[in-house]
């Protein structure tokens, strides 16, 4: 049994770092938008412990669907991966928003644990207990 919980948490991380990959991927793309790039950089937006871009302030229609564009991407990417793997979609949203709220650099928001919107400085970004 213990064998058995053993490999399934190893799959569960394996297709976390492929999500995860894959979540970087979409995010890469999305920053060769203009508009994504000056929203960022202008803490309009930042990323969620759930996996997903979050709007910080009032959006506008424009960024708005930028945003939902985005998360459109990761959800199919994140599905790709949990289908693969046998893991849920939320465990390879989870391990990605871990993953991206550490990939922040200083000025870019992200969510803290607390739900609370966070702007990144030097120090590394506060994190949920779930992420190793």
């Amino acid at each position: 049994m213990a064998g058995v919980l053993k490999n399934r948490l190893k799959q569960v991380l394996a297709g976390g770092l492929l999500a995860a990959g894959l979540a970087f991927g979409s995010a890469a793309l999305a920053q060769r938008d203009p508009a994504y790039q000056a929203a960022r950089e202008a803490g309009q937006v930042g990323e969620q412990i759930d996996g997903y871009l979050g709007v910080v302030a009032a959006p506008s229609a424009d960024l708005r669907a930028l945003v939902n564009s985005i998360n459109i991407q990761r959800k199919a990417a994140y599905t790709r991966s949990a289908a693969a793997s046998g893991a849920t979609v939320e465990q390879f949203a989870v391990t990605s928003g871990c993953n991206l709220i550490l990939k922040t650099v200083p000025g870019e928001k992200y969510q803290a644990p607390d739900g609370t919107w966070k702007t990144r400085t030097d120090a590394p970004p506060e994190r949920v207990a779930a992420c190793v």
